[in-house]
């Protein structure tokens, strides 16, 4: 199997495909990722590919990962031209396997390139908005009518129904609901006593996460004045907001922060923590009594109400892709109100242990185990469809627990 991605950079996409890839791998199969770009700058942030989470846990899990080495600005449309050594790089990786990844449609700009080898392609789609992502669609709807891509991985139903309406055949899109670790997604006392420590945060104290990189569609405007209108109210409530972007060196959140709580509310910004990228997610959720979206477009089954919810945080959301079906008894889902979200917050933190038992019992619908082995099951499904022969590490009979962690 080989897996191409546009890059390695913060964002729930590539974990949620890395771990695929990691879990597929424990399974047996021979897995192989190669990136585009090397390294990408945006969400106000330079991010390299050796520093990023994700490569550096399927490196140390022994897949392979290359790169063409691109340096990448985050500009979305650009033309799709690629050189000679770049396009022999990619036929040689290409030719070992006997099906590709394509995490998210940008990829096949390159794999639909002349003269490389053909080999059955399944896209992975993460996101509920197509007509937002510039030229890929129109790349994915050659690659169908090419005969390459047989198969289409979607996340939530919001986002089969989005490439369903956009012109995407219905028999090639299928439904994987994102999993997670629930060993390291879990509520820890432990953990969320030593985060606070770190950070100064008495264990009393209300505190809401949120975690997504800086970007339009995650409403970061909308998040800052319910966190402006709730601190008003909570007096030791604490903000935590982490990912890509959410650093004090990033001048448009910081314009963000100064128009959401102006000159009044100036003195609550000292209880808004600006934690960045981060590696412990897990003591993160932990840590927190809610997990906060305010996402406007875009989003399909955000990895962020999952993993927070694992761990014990209430999740409060706009209603945006799966969301509101993600947090269905667990949480709440909020109007795109700031005084609406915060009075939800409020309740959430009232009612977390109410919540408790609801979320416990929720824990096998997002197992990490349950999505991995659908994804085996649908490139064995692929490959022998394409071959007539099973794919070696890929047999159904053989997933029973091999990927429980």
């Amino acid at each position: 199997m080989l897996s191409v991605y546009e890059g390695f950079f913060s964002g729930g996409a590539r974990i949620v495909h890395s771990d695929v890839v990691l879990g597929l791998a424990e399974g047996g199969q021979d897995h192989r990722v190669l990136s585009i770009h090397g390294e990408v700058h945006r969400e106000a942030t330079r991010q390299r590919m050796q520093d990023d989470a994700c490569y550096r846990s399927l490196t140390a899990a022994g897949v392979e990962v290359g790169t063409l080495g691109r340096g990448h600005t985050g500009s979305e449309d650009r033309p799709a031209v690629f050189g000679g050594l770049e396009l022999a790089d990619t036929a040689r990786a290409m030719a070992a396997a006997d099906v590709i990844l394509s995490l998210k449609e940008q990829p096949l700009a390159l794999l639909n390139q002349a003269g490389l080898p053909r080999r059955p392609v399944v896209v992975c789609l993460h996101r509920s908005d197509p007509e937002n992502q510039g030229s890929a669609l129109d790349e994915l709807k050659a690659a169908i009518a090419d005969g390459t891509v047989l198969a289409c991985v979607c996340c939530a139903e919001s986002t089969r129904a989005a490439y369903r309406d956009a012109g995407i055949p219905a028999e090639l899109l299928h439904v994987i609901p994102n999993g997670v670790d629930l060993f390291r997604f879990r509520p820890d006392p432990a953990r969320r006593l030593a985060l606070r420590t770190a950070l100064g945060i008495p264990d009393t104290a209300p505190v809401v996460v949120f975690a997504a990189r800086y970007a339009a569609m995650k409403n970061v405007p909308l998040f800052l004045r319910a966190a402006r209108a709730w601190l008003g109210r909570e007096g030791g409530g604490q903000v935590l907001m982490c990912g890509a972007g959410m650093t004090p060196g990033n001048p448009a959140l910081a314009a963000d922060i100064e128009a959401a709580f102006g000159e009044r509310g100036a003195s609550l910004t000292d209880r808004v923590r600006l934690l960045g990228v981060r590696g412990d997610m897990e003591a993160v959720y932990a840590s927190a009594d809610v997990v906060a979206l305010t996402s406007s477009s875009g989003e399909a089954a955000p990895l962020c109400l999952i993993e927070g919810m694992m761990c014990g945080a209430v999740p409060v959301t706009t209603d945006i892709g799966d969301s509101a079906a993600l947090v269905a008894g667990h949480g709440v889902v909020t109007p795109p109100d700031p005084d609406a979200i915060a009075l939800a917050w409020s309740g959430a933190v009232a009612g977390r242990a109410g919540f408790a038992p609801a979320l416990l019992r929720s824990r096998e619908r997002f197992s990490r185990t349950r999505m991995i082995a659908a994804y085996a099951a649908l490139l064995e499904r692929v490959h022998s469809s394409h071959t007539g022969e099973p794919a070696d590490g890929l047999r159904p009979d053989l997933l029973g627990g091999a990927w429980e962690r």
